[in-house]
């Protein structure tokens, strides 16, 4: 089957119009940047929220992640109303909601109204996590759509970069997040807004890009699907494109969520688990405590606010080298060894960093002293970023993108989803009381612990998808 897929690729790759391929999933990822901006900018308003809504412990915690409510619902019923409405529809309406929500998270004058528009950036979030990567998938050739893809992972740093490194501006303008800055703002509102610019960008872009053509096959708009896939292909290539997306979609139904079982044994299809438990491993391995609890991290091992911000901005732009790696070499060396060893990799620094914490002492305002073990820390969290980037950070997104049989793919990515922001959001509620309960050293052991479960994961259950056409993903 891999034989004759590589064979059909390599004869249909010819004609290909990379350049007009390339221009459209750079626009998909635009949601991809979205997502990872609006996911980091939360990083440096941490102590805005606490001063504006008076919130304790638990209510930041709730604040933080009350926008991966809106991703676990966004991400869910995105592939379905995809299946239904189409990809390019869904990520308009995400593209609108990012708006909606950046500049309704920098006027909000209480919790309440603050978690209302922080969900409905949830749900813009969600759906382009899903989406974009599917749609690039959808349109890409299968010799470059693992790099392609993987752009959408370096869009997600580039934007937690680009939050990481406004927050820090922003606050070293007002000398301080929770300091007035322009038009008598606080300086975390501001970080807010800087939102709207790649928000509207985004919007306009997406008029500019055509359906998936996977998905007017599967609506019945054959002539709309031959005309994008010959200007994405050829029309040699597209007339053979369309008959093998034709074939793959034989069935006498639309897609929908019972497909994903067996329709012998009544069973969920094992693909559909595999999805599931990619999904959960790549956040309880921890990573988005990082990425949203950054700031608040340093500042607890005895760093200043700036410090802790200037940090994330280096771990930022780690994380883009890492990804840059991955773009390079996942359509050569695969998608299976790169989560094996980023695994690998990610337990063993989150394991020095429980060390370290482990070895801290505490000043008298509470605060951990590192001494001798700071730069071992620091060290090891950056280690472990670029683990993370370098692997199940746009792998996983590679994988649920492209692994599910057209059939199911929008449904696979909604249960995938699901459970990929649900499990974000557990992480993320639960860490400021780990914080206080058992400390840094127990919460890092804990993500220590699944980052090694992972590596077993991917060797027993995870299957290569290199090079294969989407067309021969088997379920």
């Amino acid at each position: 089957m891999l034989e004759t897929t590589m064979n059909s690729s390599d004869t249909t790759t010819s004609n290909d119009n990379i350049g007009f391929v390339v221009f459209i999933s750079i626009v998909a990822t635009i949601g991809g940047f979205l997502f990872g901006f609006d996911s980091g900018v939360i990083n440096g308003t941490v102590d805005g929220l606490q001063k504006a809504f008076n919130s304790a412990s638990a209510g930041t915690g709730f604040n933080v992640s009350s926008m991966l409510l809106g991703c676990a619902v966004g991400a869910f019923f995105a592939g379905r109303f995809a299946d239904k409405y189409g990809r390019r529809t869904l990520l308009i309406a995400a593209a609108v909601l990012f708006i909606v929500s950046a500049w309704g998270s920098g006027i909000a004058t209480s919790s309440f109204e603050f978690v209302i528009y922080r969900v409905l950036g949830g749900l813009a979030v969600g759906a382009a996590s899903v989406m974009a990567p599917a749609y690039i998938s959808e349109v890409s050739p299968a010799r470059y759509r693992g790099m392609l893809t993987s752009i959408q992972q370096i869009a997600i740093i580039s934007g937690l970069f680009a939050a990481f490194l406004s927050n820090y501006l922003l606050a070293g303008e007002a000398a301080g997040s929770t300091n007035t800055l322009w038009m008598n703002y606080e300086a975390w509102r501001w970080m807010f807004w800087i939102e709207l610019v790649p928000a509207f960008l985004f919007f306009f872009m997406l008029w500019f890009i055509p359906e998936s053509p996977r998905f007017l096959v599967s609506s019945g708009a054959t002539d709309k699907a031959t005309q994008v896939l010959t200007k994405l292909q050829g029309s040699e290539a597209a007339t053979l494109k369309l008959a093998e997306i034709k074939q793959s979609l034989a069935s006498d139904h639309q897609p929908r969520l019972s497909d994903l079982k067996e329709k012998a044994t009544g069973k969920v299809r094992p693909i559909v688990w595999v999805g599931i438990g990619l999904a959960a491993f790549q956040q309880l391995v921890g990573i988005n405590v990082v990425f949203y609890y950054g700031a608040v991290l340093w500042q607890a091992v005895g760093f200043s606010e700036s410090d802790a911000l200037l940090i994330n901005v280096l771990s930022g732009a780690i994380s883009i080298a890492a990804c840059v790696i991955t773009l390079l070499v996942i359509d050569k060396i695969g998608r299976k060894p790169l989560l094996k060893w980023g695994s690998v990799g990610m337990a063993i620094t989150l394991s020095v960093m429980v060390i370290a914490f482990l070895n801290a002492s505490q000043s008298p305002d509470g605060k951990l002293v590192l001494g001798d073990w700071g730069t071992t820390a620091l060290v090891a969290a950056n280690m472990y970023v670029f683990f993370f980037n370098l692997s199940w950070g746009p792998v996983m997104w590679v994988m649920l993108g492209e692994m599910f049989p057209n059939q199911i793919r929008g449904s696979g990515l909604a249960v995938s989803g699901l459970v990929q922001w649900g499990s974000n959001f557990v992480i993320t509620i639960t860490f400021p009381m780990l914080l206080a309960g058992i400390g840094l050293a127990g919460a890092y052991g804990f993500y220590a612990l699944f980052a090694l479960l992972s590596v077993f994961f991917v060797v027993k259950l995870v299957n290569e998808t290199k090079g294969k056409e989407l067309e021969h993903m088997e379920g």
